[in-house]
């Protein structure tokens, strides 16, 4: 198919459509060696495509152990399943030092993220590099 210049035709997720008022914020992890449970936690979606549109998953995961603390699915892409994923796991396990994410979606806006906790967030593209602003 790729030879003769045609593709399936299928609908695909709008995941990485960034919103020109959300928050920007420092990169963190610039030269941070990590090296203990709850120094550092990653939050990541992905989508999981299903017979008539997407579920989507995101997960909460500890770098330093690469445990899954937390996850949660959703038929919508919101913010409140993730904010529920990362309570639970702030609930289960504590307070990290700095939450990890290089989803536009998730940090789409600061309103949602439980500022009652004294953690930092991180966001980087994808690659382990920080966002361009």
């Amino acid at each position: 198919m790729r030879r003769m210049g045609i593709e399936a035709i299928y609908r695909r997720p709008r995941t990485s459509q960034p919103h020109p008022g959300h928050r920007v914020y420092p990169y963190l992890l610039r030269d941070k060696i990590i090296d203990r449970p709850n120094q550092v936690w990653a939050l990541d979606i992905t989508f999981l495509p299903m017979k008539r549109g997407f579920v989507y998953l995101v997960a909460v995961l500890d770098w330093a152990t690469r445990k899954v603390l937390a996850w949660q699915l959703s038929n919508t892409l919101t913010a409140d399943f993730c904010v529920e994923a990362l309570e639970t796991a702030f609930d289960r396990y504590g307070i990290p030092e700095i939450v990890n994410t290089d989803s536009e979606n998730i940090t789409a806006g600061s309103f949602w993220w439980p500022d009652s906790h004294d953690v930092r967030y991180n966001r980087d593209n994808g690659a382990g590099r920080p966002r361009a602003a």
